[in-house]
């Protein structure tokens, strides 16, 4: 049975699929968006964090790293990322719990073993389980297994995607998926190329297939001023998401930076900190033009 790398099991999420969910949220991302709000999704590989705040200087770790990847300095705590083998050992002997790596090696079992203790909560919510990240489909034969055995539970299951994955394999992922959370984050490919890293070529072609295919499909935009929110892009956004058969829905999701803290603890740049916050002109706006393709757009997840 495959094994996979979370970052997060989020129990009583409401805005990641009907009802009342399951979240987890996998590792490993090929895009690299400059708004990103969960940056320790980015890379598959387990982070390390040391928190500065609660590091009391006894030097503990320094003393019981048996890969030598931590030391002392005027300056505090140094870690070696080149050194680090993930042993966890700083981890589990820090008394002020200063230290912490982000992402974990779970088995099917240990996920599921987890989703069924929220059972009743789904049942009395028309709720369910949804996989996020990151990018789920990154790590395909984990994604595939996990929505197989919550398919054997009966369980409502959604994937939160960036669509950005083989056609093959997201065909296969279709076949065992309720429900699509599909971001379109900019109709210009070299514009969503600048700001994301990859073309959207790939994407948009993803989604036409998944609406030939049938599958019931909720499109979310960010909302990101300076980058999509301009007359050219919401009026190709809107002809093309009305184009595709069978999907109507669209979600909003207003540009926030909450994730600011997070860059912070895991040393990385936060583009985020550079983009406007949209205002609620702009964002009713959006929502009423996209509304005249004949589309459900409603403010948030």
């Amino acid at each position: 049975m495959s094994t996979g790398v979370i970052f997060d099991i989020k129990k009583f999420a409401i805005h990641d699929g009907p009802g009342i969910r399951t979240t987890v949220f996998f590792k490993g991302c090929p895009l690299t968006c400059r708004w990103c709000h969960n940056p320790e999704g980015l890379t598959i590989a387990a982070q390390h964090v040391h928190h500065r705040e609660r590091c009391i200087g006894c030097g503990e770790c320094v003393q019981l790293c048996p890969h030598h990847a931590i030391e002392a300095s005027d300056n505090g705590i140094l870690w070696d990322d080149e050194s680090c083998m993930r042993c966890n050992t700083c981890v589990q002997n820090c008394p002020s719990e200063a230290h912490e790596f982000i992402g974990q090696t779970v088995s099917i079992d240990d996920v599921v073993e987890k989703i069924k203790k929220d059972i009743v909560f789904y049942d009395a919510s028309h709720g369910g389980v949804t996989f996020s990240g990151g990018e789920p489909l990154m790590q395909a034969e984990f994604l595939l297994d996990l929505l197989k055995a919550c398919g054997s539970l009966d369980l409502h299951r959604t994937v939160d995607t960036t669509g950005y994955a083989d056609a093959e394999l997201l065909l296969d992922v279709a076949d065992h998926t309720d429900l699509f959370l599909y971001d379109i984050k900019h109709m210009d490919p070299e514009r969503h190329k600048i700001y994301t890293g990859v073309s959207n070529k790939k994407i948009l072609s993803n989604l036409k297939l998944l609406a030939r295919h049938g599958a019931d499909v909720n499109i979310r935009i960010p909302v990101i001023p300076g980058f999509n929110v301009n007359d050219e892009n919401i009026k190709r956004t809107g002809a093309f998401v009305s184009s595709l058969p069978g999907i109507r829905k669209i979600n909003l999701l207003p540009f926030h930076n909450a994730a600011s803290g997070k860059y912070a603890r895991l040393g990385v740049h936060c583009f985020s900190s550079e983009i406007e916050i949209p205002t609620r002109r702009e964002i009713n706006d959006m929502a009423e033009r996209l509304g005249d393709f004949g589309l459900q757009v409603k403010i948030g997840g």
